[in-house]
């Protein structure tokens, strides 16, 4: 009998955790660059998921540094780190504002204030994410991993186009931002069976980065529906892409075993970015000119990639985006 191998996006943290090693350890030639300190984005108002630790935090620091007006959309209970984020960069214009992505009506609540507000953003960083090590079902009845990383930034980026806190513009240096923070665990051999898009599925430890790569392929399936259905007849308007940071330590192993963890955490130390290493593509698709005049562009760490064939195939993202246009409508109840 032919012995079954592990896709990307399978398996327990322990082949995760060798996958991420794996790529951070082979040669790679870099094909865009850092971007330089010296390049701001002064005045430009971004906003940011998941800030209140990791990249999330380290991105919007160095953003705040470089002068944008940052907005931290962040669970309750992290209010310090608004302060110490103002400290870490030297500027004041870094404010709160919380969310749970896990709930939809807190996702409609952060819609609401920045409507209200009349907020207008140039720059989203949709980066927050969880690993859980089995199923959990959100306030709506939906799995976790499905809500955060998919559903909630659909209805986020359905809201801010309808309320008109994103604006499409063609004009150079006014064109927003669109940036979602996947996984190269998209690349999984799964398919989506989009009839029951969204229906509760339970799993536990062995199968958590199963579908946390099915999460992360619906979400790179996503972002390359979104940039075609923003950007027609060759004008960019809402520059859209996504990135893999690579292996980052940081709260990846909070969900691992008691066990494992002594032997985990100086792993990731030892071999893993730290958050502040990680940063250079999420910089580079928030600051770079190129970034905010095209659209779709897909980073591995610094390397220029094609998402999977699977994310990037047009009928896969139109199935997804009518499938899931129930879900968003239906978000409010």
């Amino acid at each position: 009998m032919k012995r079954k191998t592990n896709q990307m996006g399978d398996g327990s943290f322990i082949d995760a955790a060798i996958i991420a090693i794996r790529d951070l350890a082979q040669p790679k030639v870099s094909e865009v660059n850092p971007v330089p300190n010296h390049v701001r984005i002064d005045g430009k108002t971004c906003l940011i998921t998941g800030a209140n630790s990791g990249l999330g935090k380290a991105v919007a620091t160095e953003l705040a540094r470089r002068g944008a007006n940052m907005i931290l959309a962040c669970r309750p209970g992290h209010t310090r780190t608004c302060d110490e984020i103002k400290k870490l960069s030297g500027s004041e214009n870094v404010e709160m504002m919380e969310v749970d992505l896990s709930d939809l009506q807190s996702v409609h609540r952060l819609c609401d204030g920045l409507s209200n507000r009349n907020i207008k953003i140039d720059i989203a960083v949709l980066n927050a994410g969880l690993a859980p090590k089995k199923a959990i079902k959100t306030p709506q009845g939906y799995e976790t991993m499905f809500a955060v990383h998919f559903l909630s930034n659909r209805i986020m980026i359905d809201r801010w186009l309808k309320d008109g806190v994103v604006c499409p513009s063609s004009q150079a240096g006014k064109t927003p931002r669109i940036i979602f923070v996947s996984s190269e665990a998209h690349r999984s051999s799964h398919t989506i069976d989009f009839d029951r898009l969204g229906e509760f599925t339970d799993y536990g430890f062995k199968d958590g980065f199963k579908y946390y790569g099915i999460s992360k392929l619906v979400l790179c399936m996503f972002a390359t529906e979104l940039s075609r259905r923003l950007n027609t007849e060759g004008k960019t308007e809402v520059a859209v892409h996504s990135m893999c940071p690579g292996g980052v330590a940081t709260n990846l192993s909070r969900e691992t075993p008691s066990i494992l963890k002594p032997i985990v955490n100086p792993l990731l130390r030892h071999f893993f970015q730290s958050p502040e290493e990680a940063i250079g593509p999420v910089i580079y698709l928030c600051c770079a000119e190129e970034a905010g005049t095209n659209t779709g562009i897909y980073l591995h760490l610094m390397q220029r990639k094609s998402v999977s064939p699977t994310a990037l195939d047009e009928e896969n993202g139109t199935k997804l985006w009518e499938a899931s246009e129930p879900l968003v409508a239906n978000s409010r109840e």
